[in-house]
């Protein structure tokens, strides 16, 4: 009886844990499956007539020095322009400097983005059209992409903030990693970039391909401060005062990828 009770328990045990791991396990394939790139959604990367230059953000990592300034604060630094002029910064107090205090101010930063909410508009700005009209034919036709004129498509943040510079390569980085897609806030589709994908067209019908360039909607908030780099006799350290947090939001386009609509008239 006791062994029967044991077993009991246990299954309810493992019945528990799996119940708890069940609804991470399901959001987190939910999310993934939102990123996932739709079947009418093409990339053109190898058929575009104009070369986009990859937007690769250099990922800075902080120095030693940086480490030890910025290890004491509760606050993170993530700004990457702000992590390589702390690299580049060269501090060697005098060991003998005994009473010597001093506060260098480097400004008021954009310290860290965060991230709250990540969205895919496959249809973010309308590129080209294609139509065929098949209504006096007896035969059914096709129709495929063909860009009619170049495209540039441009991302941009959604309302004004200090540095813009600085939260749209935080915004940037922190979209690619979440979406794993090439994102750009600029690129271009060549005029004549064709794919062969082919639509049918009947007979007795107008036939219209639609395309579109696809973009992620980024939503966050910066976390902004004043920076001083505090020294005391042979010690250093950084301090971050005056912090306050602003939301904002930044459209960044897919690079190299087209979204296509079909409609028969």
């Amino acid at each position: 009886m006791n062994r029967r009770k044991h077993s009991i328990f246990l299954i309810l045990f493992v019945s528990f844990i799996v119940m708890a791991l069940e609804p991470s396990q399901i959001l987190a394939k939910e999310k993934k499956e939102s990123f996932k790139i739709p079947s009418h959604v093409l990339n053109i990367s190898k058929d575009n007539t104009f070369p986009n230059s990859t937007e690769d953000e250099e990922v800075i990592e902080p120095s030693e020095l940086t480490k030890e300034l910025t290890d004491s604060l509760d606050i993170q630094i993530e700004n990457p322009v702000l992590i390589k002029m702390l690299n580049e910064t060269t501090l060697n107090p005098s060991p003998i400097a005994f009473g010597y205090r001093g506060m260098v101010y480097l400004g008021r930063w954009p310290l860290n983005y965060e991230s709250l909410e990540t969205t895919i508009n496959w249809e973010y700005q309308q590129v080209n059209k294609n139509e065929l009209n098949n209504t006096s034919g007896s035969e059914p036709q096709e129709i495929n992409y063909i860009q009619q004129e170049q495209k540039e498509i441009k991302g941009a943040l959604t309302n004004k903030i200090s540095k813009p510079s600085d939260v749209k390569k935080m915004m940037l980085l922190t979209a690619k990693e979440k979406t794993e897609l090439p994102l750009s806030y600029q690129t271009v589709i060549g005029k004549n970039t064709k794919k062969d994908n082919t639509y049918k067209v009947p007979s007795d019908k107008l036939a219209v391909l639609q395309s579109y360039a696809p973009a992620v909607n980024e939503k966050g908030q910066v976390t902004f401060g004043e920076v001083y780099v505090k020294l005391k006799g042979s010690d250093k350290s950084i301090a971050v005062k005056n912090v306050t947090k602003q939301g904002i939001g930044a459209w960044i386009p897919i690079q190299d990828h087209v979204s296509f609509s079909y409609k028969l008239k």
